[in-house]
């Protein structure tokens, strides 16, 4: 039974449910429905619809104890132990994941965190995650959280049979990892590819949660692409309803056809349940990586050496550009790739190697997956002009960190131009400049934001230094202000803003 009708499948079984439960469902999910042309007169005559919904029903059934037989098998509880000493605390990563899933999973899973003032012993922690055997020699692909920080990692088979694991490499940017198994003849799984799964397509969930050992859930995929949830470095993920709780990170998300197509990584829940959003990191992207841990044991990614963002429809406007695709060049790092490239801060890059570029997370995720010595074409649109620019790709550092560093300000009286912004600015004096670490640098420094104000809705914040309003330079508020005052209500301008050490586009539009 190929993907294709059993996704057709999966839609007339929707139908079913509509019939014998008499539950609403949105036509949206029955695709299928409007392609029967019955007379009424049967319809309301004969029974065959019920007869038809419940094999179709049964069908589908069987599709899913399918899937769910080939996929099982190849996916493990994973038990981590760490043993902590008395003054080891919770670290950044650790909190981060205790923030998104909610104290009663760190109390249920990792134990409390211990109380480094009173306790003398070491502390045993032990967790329990999910992992996926890709490999008949032992090789299993799991999440960097699962086992991260781990002394003894334990993989249970069946239902007795225990081995101890090994980690051959952890991508923390990514939250992959590789454990290897000693032994041979494996159960392994069937990778498929992640590019072609579709929004709405059906699903499951196989994984270990809350300790009820291989569970099986459904669902479908509910988008596609989701990036700045906060939970890695790069993200590309997979968004699915079906089931997703504590203890099915590093599981499986399987097509109907029983094939991987995702690790189940992390759930959105106020108390840590799944609550019908969950994430998966595609298995095409997850493939890459666990290659290069199994061949090196570490990642290494290619670096433009440049701060991209988004455009919105705002920043298109101001920079009167006919579409939000592309990546925006905030920023390009002194003496990097990018600048040595003759990439350009406002440039906007719209293809790499002739391939088209939709948004900065798309462009980092291509230039990740290129090697570093490599080099690279990009098409750019520069003042309006379409150029190519060739940059020769180095290997991404390890330590990158955007400054953020803000300091107490003083505010000087408003002017009317900027007090419209719904902010306060002040010409930049050399003591704030030491203190902001703005030394040798120019521009109009935003001293307040007013809540719900136009410069709040951009995303401006205290201690931002605005440096060119329309691509024009300035050194000081009354040329801000003389910028500002020329535009009309609802017009929009691009700000050039440097925030700590970094600086990117902002668009700020005048109220009506």
């Amino acid at each position: 039974m190929n993907a294709k009708y059993r996704n057709s499948l999966a839609g007339m079984a929707a139908l079913a449910i509509v019939f014998t439960s008499g539950i609403a469902l949105s036509p949206k999910i029955m695709p299928t429905h409007e392609k029967i042309k019955t007379p009424s007169s049967v319809v309301a005559s004969s029974p065959a619809p019920r007869r038809d919904a419940g094999l179709l029903a049964n069908q589908l059934s069987e599709a899913f104890e399918e899937a769910s037989q080939k996929v099982s098998p190849s996916v493990v509880p994973i038990f981590a132990e760490q043993t902590l000493d008395a003054s080891r605390s919770y670290g950044a990563a650790d909190d981060m994941f205790k923030q998104f899933f909610g104290d009663e999973f760190f109390k249920r899973f990792f134990g409390a965190p211990p109380d480094v003032q009173h306790q003398q012993a070491p502390q045993v922690v032990r967790s329990m995650g999910s992992g996926v055997i890709v490999s008949s020699d032992g090789y299993v692909l799991t999440n960097n959280h699962v086992v991260q920080g781990a002394d003894k990692l334990t993989i249970v088979m069946g239902t007795n049979k225990k081995y101890t694991a090994k980690v051959i490499g952890t991508d923390p940017q990514s939250d992959i990892a590789v454990i290897k198994l000693e032994g041979s003849g494996f159960q392994a799984a069937q990778l498929g590819n992640s590019d072609e799964v579709k929004v709405g397509q059906w699903v499951i969930a196989v994984g270990n949660p809350f300790q009820l050992l291989h569970t099986v859930t459904a669902g479908i995929i509910s988008a596609k692409g989701r990036s700045s949830v906060g939970l890695a470095t790069y993200e590309d993920f997979i968004q699915t309803d079906a089931s997703i709780n504590p203890g099915n990170s590093g599981g499986a998300l399987a097509d109907l056809d029983g094939r991987v197509i995702g690790i189940n990584t992390a759930i959105v829940g106020p108390s840590g349940g799944n609550v019908g959003i969950g994430f998966a990191i595609p298995i095409s992207m997850a493939k890459q990586i666990m290659q290069q841990l199994i061949e090196k044991g570490t990642v290494t990614r290619g670096y433009i050496g440049i701060l991209p963002q988004d455009i919105d429809d705002n920043l298109a406007k101001a920079m009167k550009l006919k579409t939000t695709d592309g990546a925006l060049v905030g920023d390009v790092t002194a003496g990097g790739p990018g600048e040595k490239g003759g990439l350009l801060r406002g440039d906007i890059i719209t293809h790499i190697d002739n391939q088209a570029i939709k948004n900065s997370t798309e462009l980092r995720q291509i230039v990740a997956q290129k090697a570093p010595g490599s080099r690279v074409a990009l098409q750019v649109i520069r003042d309006g002009h379409e150029m190519t620019v060739h940059v020769k790709l180095i290997e991404r550092p390890n330590d990158l960190a955007a400054g953020n560093q803000q300091g107490q300000q003083q505010s000087q009286p408003k002017e009317q131009a900027y007090e419209k912004l719904g902010m306060d600015i002040q010409d930049l004096t050399p003591d704030i400049a030491k203190q902001l670490g703005y030394e040798n640098d120019r521009g109009a420094l935003v001293a307040n934001v007013a809540q719900g104000s136009p410069a709040d809705d951009a995303n401006l914040q205290r201690g931002d230094l605005i440096k060119e309003v329309n691509r024009t330079t300035i050194t000081s508020v009354a040329q801000f202000n003389r910028l500002i005052s020329d535009l009309s209500a609802g017009d929009s301008a691009a700000l050039l803003v440097r925030r700590g050490s970094n600086t990117f586009f902002a668009a700020i539009t005048m109220p009506k």
